[in-house]
């Protein structure tokens, strides 16, 4: 077992609660880390034999254009997108920030982290 990250991701994008931050947009951020089996692209040194980071940036920044009003959804959509596209990971962990949130102060940033284990049936 092993842990890929793709951490310090960046996108603008129209997500939010009010309709004003759906069409103004902001930066958002995205840290995420993946639990699966590296033996095999450990011994192989094959791409196929591993969770491709170029697709897997792919699904985040697809996930992050599609409007969403939680950053909660965020975060669930990402995971259920990677178990969709990568049966084989074991689990997966996200984290959501929203930079500069309009909350009538200063606050860098709002952020949530969802994790989820795939269950194997």
């Amino acid at each position: 077992m092993g842990q890929i990250a793709l951490e310090g991701m960046e996108f603008f994008a129209f997500h939010g609660y009010y309709d004003e931050e759906q069409k103004i947009g902001n930066k958002y951020g995205v840290d995420l880390y993946i639990e699966t089996d590296l033996h095999a692209a450990g011994a192989s040194d094959k791409l196929q034999a591993t969770v491709n980071y170029e697709v897997l940036y792919k699904v985040v920044a697809e996930e992050m254009q599609a409007k969403a009003r939680l950053l909660e959804h965020l975060g669930h959509r990402v995971i259920d997108r990677i178990f969709k596209e990568f049966p084989h990971v074991h689990s997966v962990r996200v984290s959501v920030s929203k930079f500069n949130p309009p909350l009538g102060g200063i606050c860098h940033r709002a952020r949530v982290t969802l994790e989820r284990a795939q269950r194997k049936f």
